[in-house]
């Protein structure tokens, strides 16, 4: 959530900055604001609303000169969208410009310390707090002065700091909140993601906690919290900015529905070998494997769903118990870690706040763990003892697909990989769930070639306030990401229930013309999940139900069948959650929502 842009150089930095700020729209916000330095004092202008209306204001930037600056995108959390609360945040005097991503956790203590000092706030945000400390501090040496407001400040943050007597200079500052700093030929940047500096260099360095970045026309220097210099190398990005741009889709998310087959293969292909599983990143013996005992798979959101799917895997093939957790929770509930336990860590970003935090716990205790993430030197790749990345490419679309669908890849050959090791399942069964893993690009292929079965089906249910998901077992981890990915961008009410709980509650919401979706793909639970459709058919339901080819026996119940190409069981999410992927995206788009960035939601929650 949140985006920040930096820039200094011999360009003029107003137009860098908005374009930047553009490329991270995604992330989520509800104001925007600039900063520029002229020579003689810093000039801002901010406002609520899209980017647009900031673009408007200044004349695409040409209305405000300067070559260097700082943006910022805010999603509001202390204090409504307005543009008083916007960043730029100045100080007294407008002397120091701070723009802020993270949450600064013991801000009323520090609020109320500076107004016994005589300062006076003129926004409800917590940054502005950070700009009157600056000022209350500084010394005429910015690294002392940031480095002293670090050590009293409480929370996340990244920074981007401008000093109004420090023309040729602006600073970066990191603290559980994503950050890069990067360099060209036409000047340094700084971003809280790759994409917005992409256009101009793809030489980027990762900022790491409690560090503090000095960026010159063409310098950078680095400082660690007690203002010693560091020397860090820097990362080359691989993609380019086409990669994170529509291709002639309507929506982002519509590309990135689009992309999941290359997505899936780019994951999978690179650790199939001579018939075997091979992930070097893991950084465990076969003696290690067969020694663990319990496994957390920890994540947010869509990332935890997939670790749903992944339980029922990892125990019906490894035979190993597991714990799904939620990350947020995970971190508050004292959990008991055990020897020999394995904690997987589960994020597209790989910033996720929460997540980041129960890597941390998890580390604390001495389990050993491993980041599944999308994002090249993010955090939780960069602190989990190993890292097995996703290869989805950039994800723009705020709600999930192809990063889903990779996750999953990446669990499923992580469960088949410990199955082999510890011989729960033979050459036979390991090899044939090879070749059904091989043959999903081509199978998920098949359905998107198909998407107008689902689109002339989901134009019927637009004026639709309540739908209901069921499933059993792997389909009911199904059913919770199709529920979701409906909800977040069509803003229906829905809910995802495991079927057998319909009559211990929820079959009262159950009327004449409610619509339930059914997934039906695990062949021992067919005949259980029908019982439940007829359930709710007495009731007056409208059911649409997702399930196998040859399954036709649910025809007989349904008022509406899509079907999934065979496979391995164990892998059906990978296919069923297609349909309901483009589902979710048709009704968003008839209703006329904006699809890729739905209200009040980011890309990446960098939060708590």
């Amino acid at each position: 959530m949140c985006g920040i842009v930096g820039y200094i150089g011999e360009k003029q930095a107003a137009p860098i900055l908005l374009d930047g700020l553009s490329k991270l729209e995604y992330r989520g916000y509800d104001s925007a604001g600039i900063a520029v330095f002229d020579g003689e004092a810093i000039h801002m202008t901010k406002s609520t609303g899209r980017l647009k209306v900031l673009e408007d204001l200044t004349h695409g930037g040409a209305l405000l000169y300067g070559t260097a600056g700082i943006g910022h995108t805010r999603w509001a959390t202390h204090g409504e969208p307005t543009d008083a609360n916007a960043h730029p945040q100045i100080n007294k005097d407008g002397s120091i410009a701070v723009v802020h991503n993270g949450i600064i956790e013991n801000y009323i203590k520090l609020k109320k310390k500076l107004e016994k000092k005589g300062y006076e706030f003129r926004s409800q945000t917590d940054t502005e707090v950070i700009a009157h400390m600056l000022d209350y501090y500084y010394t005429g040496d910015p690294i002392e002065t940031i480095a002293k407001i670090m050590h009293r400040m409480e929370g996340s943050y990244a920074l981007g700091i401008m000093f109004q007597d420090h023309p040729g200079e602006i600073y970066a500052v990191r603290k559980d909140s994503p950050l890069i700093v990067a360099e060209s030929d036409q000047g340094n940047f700084m971003a809280s993601d790759a994409p917005a500096i992409l256009k101009y260099t793809r030489k980027v360095y990762f900022i790491e906690n409690e560090e503090i970045v000095r960026l010159g026309r063409d310098s950078l220097n680095f400082y660690n919290i007690d203002e010693e210099e560091l020397t860090k190398e820097p990362t080359m990005i691989e993609w380019d900015i086409k990669a994170a741009e529509k291709g002639g889709y309507d929506h982002f998310m519509l590309k990135e529905i689009y992309e999941q087959p290359k997505a899936v293969s780019d994951t999978l292909i690179p650790r199939l070998k001579d018939k075997d599983i091979i992930i070097d990143e893991l950084g465990m013996t076969d003696e290690e494997i067969k020694r663990i005992r319990k496994i957390y798979i920890i994540a947010c959101g869509s990332a935890y769903h997939t670790g749903v799917t992944a339980k029922y895997v990892f125990e019906g093939l490894a035979r190993i118990p597991v714990e799904v957790d939620l990350a947020s929770e995970f971190r508050y509930r004292n959990p008991i870690f055990e020897p020999d336990t394995f904690a997987i860590i589960v994020s597209q970003s790989g910033e996720t706040a929460d997540s980041l935090a129960a890597l941390r716990e998890a580390k604390a205790h001495h389990i050993k763990t491993l980041g599944i993430v999308n994002v090249v030197g993010s955090s939780i790749a960069r602190e989990a003892d190993n890292v097995m990345y996703t290869w989805a490419g950039p994800e723009i679309a705020v709600a999930t697909t192809k990063a889903y669908s990779t996750q999953l890849i990446a669990q499923y050959l992580l469960a088949l990989k410990f199955a082999k090791v510890r011989e729960t399942i033979d050459e036979t069964t390991f090899s044939s769930m090879i070749d059904s893993l091989k043959q999903l690009p081509e199978q998920i292929s098949f359905l998107l070639s198909h998407k107008e079965n689902v689109q002339k089906f989901a134009n019927r249910y637009l004026a639709s306030d309540h739908v209901f998901f069921i499933g059993r077992g792997i389909d009911y981890a199904i059913s919770l990401e199709g529920s979701l990915k409906l909800k977040e961008i069509s803003y229906i009410h829905s809910e995802a229930y495991a079927a057998g709980e319909l009559k211990h509650g929820t079959i009262s919401l159950i009327e004449d013309g409610r619509l339930v979706v059914a997934v039906l793909t695990q062949p021992d639970l067919y005949k259980k999940t029908i019982s439940n459709i007829l359930e709710v058919k007495t009731r007056g339901a409208f059911v649409m139900a997702v399930t196998t080819v040859g399954n036709t026996q649910v025809e007989k119940v349904a008022d509406y069948c899509i079907y999934i190409p065979e496979t391995n069981p164990y892998f059906t999410n990978s296919l069923a959650v297609i349909p309901l992927q483009l589902f979710g995206y048709y009704v968003a788009l008839g209703k006329g929502l904006d699809v890729d960035k739905p209200r009040n939601l980011a890309k990446s929650v960098t939060v708590e």
